[in-house]
């Protein structure tokens, strides 16, 4: 859908106009002028997706250098993803405050150092502070201005589909190769050169990113909204956690089970955190809402405007991009740790056997502009969640401790197509559901919702698969048939999307002479 009007989209850094957003045939080029800024952006993506499954395949060898429990290394990788999560919005904010490009170089630098003191690492405190804490702090910085920039650069349904089908691609294929990759770099070396490696590539993106230019004019006096960003972080931070510990504690009141080493030990019988902290977070989330309203009637500027939160398509949009990170990283870690642990394979095997996964995403990514050009992003979503409960289904019904790793392919290779398929749409119908003065709220807003669903994937799945309620190889399939659940979920919020295309924001920045759009919130 184009606008009425017949504006001139800006290319940042050049005097012409990229297109007419009137234009159909304009309105989805992608400039060449842009293309090598462009790939920074996607680079980046790749990198800070890669981080989170790359370690999946080595919670083996690290936690043997380190003499600890594997559920000490699974905790250290969803506080990498609860970082990312909790921290997504303040994240955007800043990038609003003191600039997208200066946020996302400062990101990359913060990541690249994070990344070096977890390959130096000597223990699990220093590698949490490296990788949980450093790297995703530095993904808080520089994921929301990716985003920003993709949707901001460009004009028209088919050129955002491009521009996100490749963001959404290197987010895809990063989490589904980065076992494949991480366990080949860790079985002919070790899991710290892959940490090595991402301080390089962050060296790249720095390089390639002074390309993009940022014509977005900053708001002087604009102050960060330090509570907002205390209550948000927080009560996200104590919900995800309180879910993870499950994996530790049990879903009972009651402490069940012998505390695995590593882990604060408590008797069995004894008062459990879990709910306590669940219960905790969701107070705090209320307060956070609450606290916005608050901020807004008294004239401020509170961490995320409120009515980023009452747009009805990107809500639902919201909602489908959560459960699908969660399916996707929480496939991958269950695949990964039943075919280690139960089946014996190396870390690259293992990637290995994730490898129809990558593929599926990379075929459905490279067809997103061509998808979106012939079918509404809504239907696109819903058929990729069909797609991948029927994946799911398949590897519940074929995989098992005996069968032949063939078996795996069928059902992996469809979850690839079905989380390809949507993961380019539903951050289109999110992203341009708003203008460009709004897409630091939604970008921040909508990776942090992906990132939770990432922490969520890992730890309900990997509370399911340590379950006292399952013997031998039991809790490996009940987790699949609870990732199948989710899907549903995801697919009954994609069947409440309109099913048309949305109307494109308008991309240019707001001026006195010219306001910024409405949100489209049809």
């Amino acid at each position: 859908m184009t606008n009425p009007a017949d504006p001139q989209v800006a290319v940042p850094g050049s005097s012409a106009p990229l297109a007419k957003a009137s234009a159909p045939e304009s309105a989805d080029v992608l400039s060449p002028s842009i293309r090598p800024a462009l790939f920074s952006l996607v680079l980046a993506q790749f990198l800070c997706s890669f981080a989170g499954t790359s370690t999946n395949v080595a919670i083996t060898p690290i936690a043997t250098d380190f003499g600890t429990s594997v559920q000490v290394v699974q905790a250290a990788i969803t506080l990498f993803t609860l970082t990312m999560a909790a921290l997504m919005i303040p994240g955007s904010k800043l990038s609003d405050i003191f600039g997208r490009k200066r946020c996302f170089a400062i990101g990359l630098v913060v990541y690249g150092a994070g990344a070096l003191i977890a390959a130096a690492s000597v223990g699990p405190g220093m590698f949490i502070l490296g990788y949980s804490i450093g790297q995703g702090l530095g993904t808080s910085l520089l994921i929301p201005p990716v985003y920003i920039f993709g949707t901001v650069l460009v004009s028209g349904t088919v050129a955002r589909a491009r521009v996100f089908g490749a963001i959404s691609a290197a987010a895809g294929i990063g989490s589904a190769a980065g076992p494949l990759i991480g366990g080949t770099i860790t079985s002919l070396t070790s899991w710290r050169v892959t940490f090595g490696v991402q301080a390089i590539i962050v060296v790249v993106v720095l390089l390639l990113g002074r390309r993009l230019v940022d014509t977005h004019q900053r708001v002087s006096g604009r102050g960060f909204d330090v509570s907002g960003a205390v209550l948000s972080a927080a009560g996200l931070v104590l919900l995800v956690v309180g879910i993870l510990l499950t994996g530790t504690y049990g879903w009972g009141i009651t402490v069940s089970g012998t505390t695995p080493a590593g882990m604060l030990e408590l008797a069995p019988g004894s008062p459990s955190p879990v709910w306590p902290l669940v219960l905790i977070g969701f107070v705090l989330l209320g307060l956070f809402l609450r606290h916005l309203g608050n901020v807004e009637r008294s004239g401020g500027t509170p961490l995320l405007a409120t009515r980023i939160l009452r747009n009805r398509v990107s809500n639902l949009g919201l909602v489908t991009q959560n459960t699908q990170w969660l399916i996707l990283q929480g496939v991958a870690f269950v695949v990964s740790v039943f075919v280690q642990t139960v089946r014996g394979l190396s870390p690259i095997e293992t990637g290995l056997v994730l490898t129809p996964a990558t593929v599926g995403i990379l075929a459905a990514s490279l067809a997103a502009p061509r998808m979106a050009s012939r079918r509404p992003q809504a239907v696109l979503v819903r058929a990729g969640f069909a797609i991948t409960i029927v994946g799911i289904a398949l590897l519940v019904l074929f995989a098992s401790p005996s069968s032949s790793f063939a078996t795996f392919i069928p059902g992996l290779l469809l979850i690839g197509l079905g989380i390809g398929v949507m993961l380019t749409a539903s951050v289109n119908i999110v992203q341009s559901s708003f203008p460009e003065d709004d897409q630091g709220d939604i970008s921040g807003l909508s990776r942090s919702v992906s990132n939770l669903g990432s922490s969520l994937g890992v730890a309900i799945a990997g509370s399911v698969v340590v379950s006292s309620a399952f013997t031998g190889a039991e809790g490996y399939g009940y987790a699949l048939i609870v990732l199948g659940v989710v899907g549903v979920i995801g697919l009954i919020a994609a069947l409440l999307l309109p099913p048309r295309k949305p109307e494109v924001a308008e991309p240019t920045v707001a001026t006195p002479s010219r306001p910024a759009p409405e949100p489209n919130g049809a």
